[in-house]
């Protein structure tokens, strides 16, 4: 561990931040002392350009003219404070805002922002939601064994000093657990609003990285750490209830429990799913994981707590008496730590929307494990590389149309140049490259 000693460090910065098609965190420091609530810092559109791979993608509709700003959410300010050997900084999201304060055509958050208003006003619903992130420790020697208390306690001193620094930082920790694949873990938050999840997603993995790293370690959160490995992924639960927070998705009469309005929605996330899997899924190894049998999906349905459905009806604790109808919530399983989470984050909520729009039939519910080679087989598919992924996004009206013609035209260059980046690699080798990266 590196010994200098953080308390002689002074808070000095307050860091601004945005997250861009790469998901990786970005922005700009200002001294605390001129931080305000109407703090803003210039910003440049042809960034949102920068793939994961790190440069700007040429060819996209921004160029080198034109500026837009960043302007601090100040309701989101945190202190991340702890870390060995780092000095503590403040932490800020923004909204990217046009130079008259106006919204950007392209800001990720103001997506997600939209996405949760239209849900509010045009159907009275309110949500929860919660992101859970799977990580691996990278170069661990100690031998490995699934969920075990060994595992668990070999982590230390480094995951309770995480567990502390984020609760300390207002993320709300719930539970910290070793998982199945080699060196494994997994680190989940309690619900909050969906904006306030997704916020916490980003939050979450740069502080995990960098407490690890502070203890001379290091983790990725890439989708598959290697080709040989299981996957890491990054589960959205969400939940949905009335403005006031009552129960709605609930209804002991109908298949799994779930109400009509929670089928519908569910409905649009299923129907939609193919089309946004580029989004989800937006790495050429994401496709390493979605495979039949691999606790993951590679197929489009809503399943009765199954943990291979796109989309799971999360078990409800009616131990006691406990009421499940508050309970009853989803959990999307496709996402990995390359998709931005305002965005995911907005698509599930737009996804469901469309379903409940378009009045589709609720949801089929997929009762107990799998029969692909039978009553499931024709359960839909999706996309099994990028590249198709990618075309699926492409051809798709209705989920283009929510977003900007621009951001759409970016999104689609940014990866396409990462698929010709990683042409001729191996899959070990693309898996290293996203490791450094995530």
């Amino acid at each position: 561990m590196k010994n200098t000693d953080a308390a002689d460090q002074k808070n000095i910065f307050t860091f601004l931040a945005t997250c861009d098609i790469s998901a990786r965190t970005k922005g700009r420091a200002i001294h605390n002392k001129d931080f305000t609530p109407d703090s803003s810092v210039g910003w440049v559109p042809a960034n949102l350009g920068i793939g994961p791979l790190g440069h700007i993608v040429g060819g996209i509709p921004y160029g080198s003219s034109g500026d837009v700003r960043l302007k601090a959410d100040a309701s989101s300010l945190t202190t991340i404070s702890g870390i060995p050997g780092q000095s503590d900084i403040n932490y800020c999201f923004t909204d990217i805002v046009n130079t008259d304060g106006s919204p950007w055509e392209s800001c990720s958050r103001t997506f997600l922002k939209n996405a949760l208003k239209e849900l509010e006003e045009t159907h009275d619903v309110s949500m929860t939601a919660s992101f859970e992130h799977e990580f691996v420790e990278r170069a661990a020697s100690r031998h490995p064994h699934p969920f075990s208390f060994s595992n668990f306690i070999t982590a230390e001193p480094i995951s309770s000093t995480l567990f502390q620094i984020l609760e300390n930082a207002g993320l709300e920790p719930e539970c910290w657990l070793p998982e199945y694949a080699e060196h494994q873990y997994e680190l989940t938050m309690k619900p909050s609003d969906p904006l306030t999840a997704a916020d916490r997603a980003l939050l979450l993995r740069d502080i995990t990285t960098n407490v690890y790293r502070a203890f001379d370690s290091e983790v990725t959160f890439s989708p598959v750490a290697t080709a040989e490995t299981g996957g890491s992924g990054v589960h959205v639960h969400y939940g949905l209830y009335g403005r006031n927070g009552e129960a709605i998705s609930f209804d002991p009469e109908r298949p799994g429990r779930v109400s009509d309005f929670a089928a519908k929605f569910n409905a649009g996330v299923i129907k939609y799913a193919p089309a946004l899997t580029a989004i989800f899924a937006p790495l050429t190894i994401s496709y390493l994981r979605l495979k039949p049998d691999n606790w993951s999906t590679a197929r489009a349905f809503c399943g009765l707590q199954n943990r291979e459905a796109l989309v799971r009806i999360c078990p409800t604790n009616e131990i006691n008496g406990k009421d499940p109808a508050p309970q009853v919530h989803f959990e999307f399983r496709g996402a990995d730590a390359g998709a931005n989470p305002w965005i995911l984050m907005g698509c599930i909520i737009r996804a469901g929307l469309a379903g409940l729009e378009e009045d589709l039939d609720p949801v089929q519910i997929v009762e107990g494990d799998l029969d692909l080679d039978g009553i499931h087989k024709n359960l839909p598919e999706l996309p099994s590389s990028l590249e198709k992924a990618l075309e699926l996004f492409e051809e798709n009206p209705t989920v283009r149309s929510w977003f900007s013609e621009a951001w759409v035209e970016t999104f689609l260059k940014v990866k396409r140049d990462e698929i010709d980046q990683l042409t001729g690699k191996s899959f070990d080798e693309q898996c290293e490259v996203y490791a450094d990266v995530y």
